[in-house]
């Protein structure tokens, strides 16, 4: 399991690791450097020193022991190249320099600073090991760099400490949410809340918003089901009664027939309320795919012809352009459906739906009218509510077929208008977002 305290302190010790790694690098340069200037002038002042001394035909000398730990070494030659002189035997000593002042020369034992000084009748060079310098300028910085490597584990404590005080917040976030009841769904406070948690605490108060209003509308529709299935319920049960009681075969067949009708009002009710809550507009990009609407149009104009027949009502395509949507082909076809059978429904006896399919300003327009009695403009708005069916209504129906409409035509990001058909009476007009493809 990933924690944020550890990476935090593991990211802190890594970057503090890497600065004093920097800083070693940058201190020994710094070291190395001022120790070649100190050494460099005590090179030539010991070779200035040495200017006055008379160094003819001396013999090197011959020290009892050759030690290898040693700072400078002191050469003395005269203008042709002999040497006169030097202070201490070596095997890879640097030889002559070809010019007056500081060069470094290869050896096969390593690298030597040398400062050449050049008189009318010999030249003094005095010579020095790099790897002295390397080593002293090494032990400087290893000297300033020990205290903050000691310091490490104590920055390491104080990292830790610092880390877990600052995620404090987080653990009482944490502890408020955890301490919530399932209906406790009023907004997590905002005060003191860090800069950086608060875009979590908003999404958070934003989902709750959306659970409280989804389970406000669930309880909502759990009413209304139970308050609309009651009047079938009740029906069906006085129906079966009266069906017991009949006293001829003939009004027992009355009876059941009506009894027939009752179940079928009773599950066209019950259909109406599973297809609404099946419509959930949080799902609008899931199952998408492409929709040829006159395709579709055309499906279930055939679907209710039947219905229209019955009626002697013209039912037909009036506009069948190629437009296509991005969207749920079932949920399109149940909202095509809906509006279609209401017209049917609501139209008299030999009058004229017609559906068409089009474009108003690039964009997919699906449209439906009727020469049916229409619907006051007054009551537009509320057509959409659940189990509104307006006053003075003779056609039996549930009052859902709309709020199913409107529920799929949100889901799709759809507008719908309502007004007054060429026809005489409603016309539905869903317009889609986007151009139509």
């Amino acid at each position: 399991m990933s924690s944020i305290r550890r990476d935090l302190v593991i990211a802190l010790l890594g970057a503090i690791t890497l600065a004093l790694l920097i800083g070693a690098l940058a201190i020994y340069r710094g070291a190395l450097e001022e120790v070649d200037s100190l050494f460099d002038y005590q090179l030539r002042q010991l070779s200035l020193s040495l200017r006055d001394q008379a160094f003819r035909n001396m013999v090197a000398p011959t020290p009892e022991t050759d030690e290898e730990d040693f700072d400078y070494v002191i050469q003395v030659w005269n203008p042709e190249g002999v040497r006169l002189y030097y202070s201490h035997p070596h095997r890879t000593l640097p030889g002559l320099a070809q010019q007056s002042g500081y060069a470094t020369i290869d050896t096969p034992e390593g690298a030597w600073r040398v400062y050449s000084l050049r008189l009318f009748n010999q030249v003094i060079q005095v010579a020095q090991p790099m790897k002295v310098r390397n080593r002293m300028a090494l032990a400087t910085a290893s000297h300033l760099l020990v205290p903050f490597l000691l310091l490490v584990p104590i920055l390491s404590l104080l990292s830790w400490g610092l880390v877990t005080r600052e995620l404090r917040p987080l653990k009482r976030l944490a502890r408020a949410v955890a301490a919530r009841s399932p209906k406790a769904l009023d907004p997590i406070p905002e005060r003191r809340v860090p800069e950086e948690v608060m875009p979590l605490v908003r999404s958070l108060n934003d989902l709750l918003a959306r659970l409280a209003e989804a389970i406000a509308a669930q309880k909502d529709f759990i009413a209304d089901a139970a308050h609309e299935l009651r009047t079938p319920i009740a029906a069906l049960q006085l129906q079966v009664q009266l069906t017991e009681r009949a006293a001829s075969d003939e009004e027992r067949a009355g009876h059941i027939a009506d009894l027939k009708a009752g179940v079928l009002r009773s599950a066209h009710v019950v259909q109406q309320l599973l297809t609404l809550a099946r419509q959930d507009p949080d799902q609008a990009s899931r199952g998408q795919q492409p929709v040829e609407l006159a395709e579709l149009a055309g499906r279930v104009l055939a679907d209710h012809e039947p219905l229209a027949r019955a009626k002697q009502i013209d039912l037909g395509l009036a506009a069948a352009e190629s437009v296509g949507v991005q969207g749920d082909q079932e949920g399109l076809r149940v909202l095509l459906a809906n509006l279609v059978d209401n017209a049917i429904r609501y139209t008299p006896c030999g009058g004229q739906v017609d559906v068409a399919v089009a474009r108003q300003q690039g964009r997919p327009l699906l449209e439906v009218g009727d020469s049916g009695p229409g619907i006051p403009e007054a009551e537009r708005p509320r057509v959409f509510d659940r189990f509104y069916r307006g006053e003075d209504q003779q056609i039996p129906g549930t009052g859902l077929g709309m709020a199913i409409v409107k529920a799929i035509a949100d889901r799709h990001r759809a507008e719908i208008r309502l007004d007054r058909s060429a026809l005489g009476g409603l016309r539905v007009r869903i317009l889609f977002e986007g151009p139509s493809r």
